[in-house]
């Protein structure tokens, strides 16, 4: 288990926050320190039912443990527990939030915008679509079929036709097949993806910038997954940095703190170029505001109560942490980075594995299939090394991807349908110190399963 300096750091900070209230009169908790002590303990049993999403050798999923700053603060904040609807709910909360989001707009090179957090990507997408369906009532929403599936789900929320637009042997989204799709007209808003779950897959965000002076549509930008590499254009490949360096030309941008942000889950960002789309949320509810004329972040939001501690977790990440290029927190980011192309390069020259033929990843995200007689074949030898590994403690992901990404050019017998392959999200900076026992294991659960 990894050390944890939370609660020493907390506990000093928790005397620090009583004081500032030290002239209310006291009021002790009605608790029984033996019974919550009990149920601590059995919570913790419970929780140890878990894969190690903490340690490095949790290579699988999109799963960052939160900085131990970000734990503290919102722990510290819970124990007022603020609600950032409204000023009177969240004061110092909303004015943490406004100074956190202001951060993450800057680093897509937007000074004047409308944004705030929201519990979730999902949500900050359903906003970005919903303000496109304001703006272009009535008309469909594009986007990959590699973009996130909740897409298609939001539009049907929202009463819009989705169109899939087919992506190439890269998962990125075909610009000749966009073109079609646009000249079919009736397109409102394109879903641009900067990091697809599947393969970390960033979409050629500049060259539909051109396709939108031709044919007219909002851009809305889904880096939930990949929008903090913006900060590290030098460690990325060409196609990835020339859509990063054009993100701030989108109409709407979401972003996930609770990914790479070092963020508990669930804090998501939505953040829209033209401050004027916040006539859109206008309402009245002069039951919730009584105290401030200030404009409340419940204001410009679909949702309503929204946790304040996720705010104030951000800030405090973020006081630590800058959102700046060459920083320790963008350093962390090409650490991973790095991890991942080593263990790509890794993968290439092994005769035994057969990653993605267009090329290395885009961003930290690594994808594999065993090379076999068949793709039935194939997919069995992934499940089974993917269970010997977890026997070793090394923990990766399993994935369907198309049979063509592997073989663009047409040399197997059977290029149609998908195939099962083994993933692998290198996110964490300590996956960089780590590679050598990620493969060591890894090597040695191929052996076990006759791969060898």
């Amino acid at each position: 288990m990894i050390h944890d300096p939370v609660p020493g750091l907390l506990a000093r900070a928790t005397e620090l926050l009583e004081a500032g209230f030290g002239a209310l009169p006291a009021a002790p908790a009605n608790v029984d320190p033996a019974a919550i002590e009990r149920v601590l303990a059995e919570t913790a049993r419970r929780l140890g039912d878990n894969y190690p999403y903490f340690h490095p050798l949790y290579a699988g999923q999109m799963l960052k443990p939160p900085h131990p700053v970000a734990r503290a603060a919102y722990a510290l904040a819970m124990t007022i527990n603020p609600n950032n609807h409204a000023r009177d709910g969240g004061r110092a909360s909303s004015e943490m939030e406004i100074e956190a989001v202001a951060q993450i707009a800057r680093m897509f090179g937007w000074k004047e915008f409308l944004g705030h957090l929201t519990s979730s990507g999902t949500l900050a997408n359903l906003e970005g679509l919903w303000v496109a369906g304001q703006l272009a009532p009535g008309k469909r929403i594009a986007g990959s079929e590699q973009a996130h599936y909740t897409h298609r789900r939001i539009s049907s929320v929202l009463q819009l036709e989705y169109c899939e637009v087919p992506a190439d042997d890269r998962g990125r989204m075909d610009l000749d097949a966009l073109e079609s799709e646009l000249r079919r007209g009736g397109v409102g808003t394109v879903v641009v993806t900067l990091g697809t779950t599947a393969i970390g897959a960033v979409d050629p965000l500049p060259e539909i910038l051109v396709l939108r002076r031709r044919h007219g549509f909002r851009i809305h930008v889904d880096a939930a997954y990949g929008g903090y590499f913006r900060l590290i254009p030098e460690s990325l490949d060409a196609p990835a940095r020339d859509a990063f360096a054009a993100i701030g030309e989108a109409d709407s941008i979401v972003v996930d703190p609770h990914k790479h942000g070092l963020q508990p889950y669930g804090c998501g960002c939505v953040l829209f170029r033209d401050p004027a789309v916040g006539r859109f949320y206008k309402h009245d509810s002069p039951y919730t505001y009584f105290t401030s004329r200030q404009l409340h972040l419940g204001e410009i939001s679909l949702e309503c109560s929204r946790a304040g501690a996720s705010a104030v977790a951000l800030w405090a990440t973020q006081r630590l942490l800058p959102l700046e290029p060459g920083g320790e927190f963008a350093r962390g980011l090409a650490l991973g980075r790095q991890a991942a192309i080593e263990f790509d390069a890794r993968l290439r020259a092994d005769s035994r594995f057969q990653p993605l033929a267009a090329g290395r990843p885009e961003l930290d995200i690594v994808t594999w299939k065993l090379k076999a007689a068949t793709p039935e074949h194939a997919g069995r030898l992934a499940d089974s090394i993917f269970d010997a590994c977890a026997l070793r403690n090394l923990h990766l992901a399993l994935v369907q991807l198309p049979l063509s990404w592997f073989d663009p050019g047409g040399g197997q017998v059977n290029r149609t349908g998908n195939v099962t392959c083994l993933r692998s999200v290198l996110m964490k900076p300590e996956h960089r110190e780590w590679l050598d026992r990620i493969w060591m294991e890894f090597a040695g659960a191929c052996a076990d399963v006759g791969e060898g």
